[in-house]
């Protein structure tokens, strides 16, 4: 079988490539990872020349190209059905791919005003309008599915859905936007990961600077 490879951009500040880079390596499947930093304001020509979407990330498995981070982990969970990416009751894995659809198509108010910086020291900001409302339903989608399952992931072992919900740990702590016990212990757990630990030593340590209006 030809060698996965996923093509990301920094771990500092992508959280599209975080999710498939988060859900792969959590779960132990084998990839090639190539990092392109965009830091050119154009955006970065070596993208463009790997990505259809001049976009990453991007997972390439043979001459066949894969990209959205969502698309990419559905694949990875075809290719490696054992891994357990998804639940294996129909149920939950349904559950699953709406919980991981609806993290990819909303919450717009809290990425637009909270980007992802796992560099960023812990502050609070002014939030605009539909930022509470976004860390309500998010908080709310983690509780119930954390008491379906009983944890510690949102399904009980670690998957997809615990890795489209990656980057919003990243924000809900450096802006410091939420208090609640469970949602603080979900977090918790969800640092610990050895995946997680890997991609936050591995940001802190890049070169590159972006300014939080560009990222």
């Amino acid at each position: 079988m030809d060698r996965l490879t996923l093509y990301i951009a920094n771990k500092n500040y992508s959280s599209w490539s975080f999710r498939p880079w988060m859900a792969l390596t959590g779960v132990g499947i084998d990839f090639e990872e190539v990092l392109i930093p965009f830091d050119d304001a154009a955006g970065n020509p070596n993208i463009k020349a790997v990505s259809p979407t001049g976009r990453v990330p991007l997972l390439q498995h043979g001459a066949l190209k894969i990209w959205e981070s969502l698309a990419i982990i559905e694949y990875a969970a075809e290719l490696y059905p054992d891994a357990g990416l998804l639940p294996a009751d129909r149920a939950e894995r349904s559950l699953a791919r709406s919980v991981s659809m609806e993290m990819l198509s909303s919450f717009r108010a809290l990425r637009s005003a909270c980007p992802m910086n796992i560099r960023r020291p812990k502050a609070r900001i002014a939030l605009p309008d539909g930022v509470d409302t976004d860390i309500s339903r998010i908080e709310t989608i983690w509780r119930d599915l954390l008491q379906q399952s009983g944890g510690p992931f949102l399904f009980g072992a670690f998957g997809a859905a615990d890795a489209m919900f990656a980057p919003v740990v990243n924000r809900f702590e450096i802006y410091d936007l939420v208090d609640r016990s469970d949602t603080l212990a979900y977090m918790q757990t969800m640092k610990a990961h050895p995946a997680w630990r890997k991609w936050e030593e591995a940001a802190r340590v890049e070169p590159w600077v972006v300014p939080e209006d560009e990222v």
